[in-house]
């Protein structure tokens, strides 16, 4: 018999099994192989410096610095944090603390501000969004000294303590100097809660943090005992927080089953997240505003309800980012925030926006919206086919760079102007409130038994106004001629009655007052009694 013909054919698939393996196999066993000579080159480079290096080193320093600048390498929201700095980074979304109150990040070795706590004092200075802190009490703020550690030593203390910070704005010239005043940090999930008309309700909620659900139940509960039937939930300025508030939150305006959203990464399976029967506002029309600076979780619940026409969404367009980080723990107690997936609105939008170019040009995000109009007019927004999806009933929406709002609301430009930010950062509103306070506060409680009194009847007249604008020109603040932007009187005169109230009655009587000048919740209460943009669109 001659074997030859199926020897022949046996090779052939024997061949082919070993090739159909290998191609399956060593692409991840080279992958494995790649890490572990990786680390092996480390360790290896550690010991070397260690050995050979001609001063004494710090190994566990060394090794912390390389962690640090490798998660720079991965994206602008993976970070590590020091076993010191774990338990304060959480207290913004977990508990309270004595200090400046802003949230931050450092990138390239520098200290960007991502929020003042509303409410806070570098908040009531006018610290903003963006601002970098370059300089602490005369000292350079820069380098590769700067940490979370670095940040908490210097701008945290004991309230009624002061420190001085030299910020780097990015549309001015000069370093900006404030003093301020450390003080308890607020750390309510909602600064807000009162009805904006008869019969629509207005919450700001400013984190995503534990608290937030009880405190949003609670001002429902409140709204709905003055006879609320619509709500403006107001996302602007919040920059995010816990992934399952966010679920929990829109749960409340969703009936069940319905897609919440979803995260899938490499090595992180596909989770999905669905309404259930528990919601709180499943019907009643709803506005959810958002900004430039509403990011993460405020997109979430923004990209939910609007992919299942559930509301309108109003202001502008929100921040993009649609990564999901999660803490794994090192061996002495320190984190890796990583990020492990990408979150998918339920039209399967990923709404982060590309940070290829590096960190420091996604942080100056803001700068070129500002530059391109984007914030002025939206028609100079354009995104490619390619990051078109489909709301439930049909409307086209876009991924790829944040939540595009239904009705777009152009920026306030009067805020950008020199006299008013003078006022702002040298602290001359508040110090003139103070002493305003200092005199007329007995006689103010007596007057005025609550805000709404308060609001209705009190009056910055012309004798205040002088007093006032001589005291800043004491302080060496003037209109100029020059300046691009003005700011009206008539809303410094409301900016100075917001913070009587709230030093007389609370953050949630401030923005009663000051949402006078909020032309985009006033937009935001038109379409609800109006009703027609909700029925063009198919909405509630």
């Amino acid at each position: 018999m001659n074997f030859k013909p199926f020897l022949s054919k046996h090779n052939f698939v024997l061949g082919a099994m070993i090739l159909f393996f290998s191609v399956s196999l060593f692409p991840k066993l080279n992958a494995q192989d790649e890490t572990q000579k990786s680390i092996q080159k480390f360790a290896n480079a550690l010991q070397i410096i260690d050995y050979a290096y001609v001063d004494s080193t710090d190994p566990p320093k060394l090794v912390e610095s390389a962690i640090v600048e490798m998660l720079k390498e991965l994206d602008p929201h993976s970070a590590y944090i020091s076993k010191e700095e774990v338990e304060k980074v959480n207290e913004p979304l977990v508990g309270s603390f004595e200090g400046i109150g802003v949230s931050f990040q450092i990138y390239k070795d520098t200290i960007l501000v991502i929020a003042p706590i509303i409410g806070g004092p570098s908040e009531k200075l006018g610290i903003m969004a963006g601002d970098k802190i370059v300089k602490i009490d005369g000292e350079d703020a820069t380098g590769k000294k700067i940490n979370n550690k670095y940040v908490m030593d210097h701008l945290r203390g004991k309230k009624g303590t002061k420190v001085t910070v030299s910020i780097k704005r990015d549309h001015m010239k000069e370093l900006i100097d404030f003093t301020i005043t450390r003080d308890k940090i607020p750390l309510t999930s909602i600064d807000a809660t009162y009805m904006a008309d008869p019969k629509i309700g207005y919450i700001k909620l400013t984190r995503f943090s534990k608290t937030s659900m009880k405190e949003f139940h609670e001002s429902m509960a409140k709204l709905r005992e003055q006879g609320m039937k619509n709500l403006i939930l107001d996302l602007r300025g919040n920059s995010g927080g816990y992934l399952n508030v966010a679920t929990d939150l829109a749960d409340q305006f969703l009936t069940s089953g319905k897609l919440i959203v979803y995260t899938e990464g490499l090595r992180s399976p596909k989770q999905e997240f669905d309404a259930t029967s528990s919601g709180d506002f499943e019907d009643g029309k709803l506005i959810v505003l958002i900004n430039e600076a509403s990011a993460s979780a405020s997109e979430i619940v923004s990209g939910a309800v609007q992919d299942w026409d559930r509301g309108l969404i109003v202001g502008r367009r929100s921040f993009g980012k649609g990564l999901v980080q999660r803490p794994f723990r090192l061996i002495d107690g320190s984190v890796i925030r990583l990020t492990t997936a990408r979150y998918y609105t339920p039209s399967g939008r990923c709404i982060q926006k590309p940070y290829d170019e590096g960190a420091e040009e996604y942080y100056k995000d803001f700068k070129k919206r500002l530059e391109h109009g984007e914030l002025v007019h939206p028609d100079s927004i354009h995104f490619p086919d390619s990051l078109k999806y489909f709301t439930h009933d049909g409307r086209v929406v876009y991924g790829g760079g944040g939540i595009m709002p239904d009705v777009f609301i152009p920026i306030d430009s009067t805020r950008f102007s020199d006299y008013y930010i003078d006022l702002v950062r040298k602290g001359v509103f508040n110090q003139f409130v103070m002493g305003y306070l200092d005199e007329n506060r007995q006689t103010l409680n007596e007057q005025y038994s609550d805000v709404e009194s308060f609001k209705k009847d009190f009056v910055v007249d012309d004798k205040m106004y002088d007093d006032f604008t001589a005291f800043a020109k004491e302080k060496e603040v003037e209109r100029k001629k020059d300046d691009k932007y003005y700011y009206p009187d008539e809303d410094i005169k409301v900016q100075i009655k917001a913070l009587l109230a709230r030093n007389l009655w609370g953050v949630n009587a401030y923005f009663i007052v000051i949402n006078q000048l909020d032309d985009d919740l006033h937009r935001a209460v038109e379409l609800i009694n109006d009703g027609k943009k909700f029925k063009e669109l198919g909405l509630k």
